[in-house]
């Protein structure tokens, strides 16, 4: 939490990773599928879409077991056997379960190329090297124990390519899972019996939509903040580039006023009506806070009132309320005490406003004039930006609300990943965090608290996704190997800029979802009666 939000006119900037996660899902050893997640970069387009659209797509070769853990690889038809069976399940979140049965005599198969190995292998005394070891020999030297697990690890690798292949086309990457535990497949092996186990995958969700006309002729309200506007913007940029040239005075006979500049030490604990034992609130604690009172609207509502009139030296402890609205979603509603110390407290002596300034008000300008016109115009320039990212924003929401899709497990947790590695970038960018704090916040308890925090807002993000994609396909819409070409190499080139490492087909997958998004946005916003409403 902190005492002031960001500026309304912040836009949605992003940089290079600087920050990974990975997961890992495993119930024993040859299962262990790690998966990471990177921070995306966006292009230099307005608009940012994580990574989905062309990875999630990506379908599953056959699998095979390989350095203790499933990975893909091109099939080996030859060694698909023929007569096992697979049942496919359809399951919640858009999964399906493949039951696999594998007949005796595949077993008995993978058991004599198993015991031929370790033939091969090991050194037992009274065998020449290459020469055949009697069974009984061999079991006991080796272990039956581990000729039994070497076995089963034998037979998943020759048949998880056939029992995959049934959702080839269908799955998504990374998202093949053996389900069944190792210690069930060991008590239930036999040479002379079927062999069953069990596979999950993910498969690329169907979009339903819940309007009769689909995406078409969609209505948004677009809700834009008054601070937005050009003219409002201009003239607090005026100002605030006038404070910087006055000076800071020492007030000495009075209390705070509007337009001082004050450094407070803040203590807050929550206020038990009931009497009960209250509770520290680390995050609105602040020492040295440094606060201009003219640039107080994000402060939390009342704060700046009860301040009003304190006087260096002073002390004041009031009481305010958490609105139900704020960031920090343990303190909405909470009822905090908050003790205010007054360190500093100064007012601005500043220059008149006259053509004199100009240059320093604004370099190259020599008239106050030109400088009010040059400010305005580039007010003018954010104004439209940030009105037209709250345009796309509106029309993302509204395709959240016209689709239905039953999310998979394995995109819910990938996108999850992204959005808190960004918040914690942009925590870490901003100085709110420390390096121990970091790694407290990226350990695997904290990420999972904010998947399940998080969970109704990374699914619409992902129904808004799935949505884009859906209708970049139904409109036919293209965009050229120019533009391709271009966005990858600006993004390579900040990526090295900022030396980060990087995969080149990872970023062409990302640019092409950027330039998806974009091109669907356009399309959006020139076919929806979009009306604009200001706050």
């Amino acid at each position: 939490m902190e005492l002031v939000f960001g500026s309304a006119l912040h836009l949605r900037l992003h940089r290079p990773s600087l920050v990974s996660f990975s997961s890992s899902r495993s119930s024993y050893g040859y299962n262990n599928l790690s998966s990471s997640w990177s921070l995306d970069r966006a292009s230099s387009s307005r608009h940012f879409f994580p990574r989905f659209s062309s990875s999630s797509r990506r379908v599953v070769n056959p699998v095979s077991i390989s350095a203790g853990a499933v990975s893909v690889q091109p099939a080996e038809k030859e060694r698909f056997p023929a007569d096992i069976e697979v049942t496919e399940t359809k399951l919640p979140h858009s999964s399906v379960k493949l039951r696999v049965a594998v007949p005796p005599g595949v077993c008995q198969e993978c058991y004599r190329n198993v015991l031929d190995e370790f033939s091969k292998q090991l050194k037992v005394p009274g065998f020449r090297p290459g020469k055949k070891i009697p069974e009984n020999i061999l079991l006991n030297y080796a272990g039956r124990q581990n000729v039994q697990r070497a076995t089963i690890e034998a037979i998943l690798k020759k048949t998880l390519p056939k029992a995959v292949s049934s959702v080839q086309g269908r799955a998504l990457a990374d998202s093949v899972r053996i389900t069944t535990k190792f210690s069930e497949m060991e008590d239930d092996f036999s040479q002379q019996d079927i062999f069953r186990y069990d596979v999950e995958a993910d498969v690329a969700p169907e979009v339903k939509w819940l309007s009769e006309n689909q995406y078409k002729n969609l209505k948004v309200v677009v809700e834009i903040e008054k601070i937005v506007n050009a003219e409002n913007a201009s003239e607090i940029e005026l100002r605030r580039r006038q404070k910087a040239l006055g000076s800071l005075r020492i007030v000495t006979d009075r209390g705070l006023q509007v337009g001082d500049l004050v450094v407070l030490d803040i203590h807050a604990e929550t206020f038990k009506q009931d009497g009960s034992e209250s509770e520290k609130i680390p995050s609105a604690e602040r020492k040295g806070f440094h606060l201009d009172t003219e640039e107080s609207d994000n402060l939390l509502p009342g704060f700046l009132d009860a301040i009003i009139g304190i006087q260096q030296g002073e002390t004041k402890s009031f009481t305010l309320r958490f609105p139900e609205s704020w960031e920090q979603e343990n303190l909405r509603g909470v009822n905090a005490q908050f003790t205010v110390e007054c360190k500093e407290l100064f007012y601005r002596d500043l220059p008149e406003l006259d053509d004199s300034l100009a240059e320093k008000l604004l370099p190259g300008c020599s008239t106050l004039v030109q400088v009010k016109e040059a400010i305005l115009q580039r007010c003018r320039e954010i104004e439209q930006s940030a009105i037209e990212q709250a345009t796309d924003n509106a029309i993302l929401e509204q395709l959240s609300k016209i689709v239905e899709v039953d999310v998979p497990r394995s995109l819910f947790e990938e996108q999850g990943r992204q959005l808190y590695g960004a918040k914690l970038m942009e925590m870490q960018a901003g100085r709110r965090i420390n390096e121990n704090q970091l790694a407290s916040l990226s350990s695997k308890k904290a990420v999972n608290e904010f998947l399940e925090s998080q969970r109704d807002s990374i699914t619409s993000i992902i129904k808004q996704m799935l949505a884009v994609g859906e209708i970049f396909k139904c409109e036919d819409l293209q965009f050229s190997s120019e533009e391709l070409v271009k966005e990858v190499e600006k993004t390579v080139k900040e990526f090295e800029q900022h030396n980060q490492e990087y995969d080149e087909e990872r970023v062409k997958e990302q640019v092409q979802d950027v330039l998806e998004g974009a091109k669907v946005l356009e399309w959006l916003r020139e076919n929806s009666d979009i009306q604009y409403v200001y706050r």
